[in-house]
């Protein structure tokens, strides 16, 4: 059942499990989901966001764009951009993110390893060609005998 959540600039559905649903098996999805209820096995939303209710438990590996905890989850998360541990989480696996918070009171038991952002890629070389110089360069004598001058005194 879609909930619209009337944020700005964030998408406005999003799936809920509701407290009395159990779930068993893959879950997978292309819109944010809310778990209140209780889900076994795995949830891949990856380019989604998850978010654990205060009564939510998960028992699963989880990959997600972002993924907020509230309530219990015991598995592995994997979120492409960052993991949010509120106070009533309670976490026992390893987490893989960009960004991490963990707010006071939270249980986190478990390994982080924090990614690196990826990395724009580079501008295209610009090309550009030489320009003829139009006076051909001349050293004073004292560069052709091996004295410095104070044209090169800068350099």
């Amino acid at each position: 059942m879609p909930v619209n959540t009337p944020i700005p600039g964030v998408r406005t559905e999003t799936a809920h499990i509701g407290k009395s649903v159990l779930v068993r098996g893959e879950l997978s999805g292309s819109e944010d989901l809310y778990v209140d209820g209780e889900v076994e096995g795995s949830i891949e939303l990856q380019g989604n966001s998850l978010t654990i209710g205060p009564n939510g438990r998960v028992r699963a590996s989880i990959h997600a764009r972002e993924v907020v905890i509230h309530g219990r989850v015991a598995g592995n998360i994997r979120a492409v951009e960052k993991v949010e541990l509120r106070k009533s989480a309670n976490v026992v696996g390893d987490l893989a993110t960009q960004r991490i918070a963990i707010e006071d009171g939270a249980y986190f038991k478990g390994g982080v390893d924090l990614q690196k952002q990826a990395a724009p890629a580079p501008p295209a070389p610009v090309v550009r060609e030489p320009i003829a110089d139009p006076v051909p360069e001349t050293k004073p004598a004292a560069a052709a005998a091996g004295q410095s001058t104070i044209f090169e005194a800068g350099k």
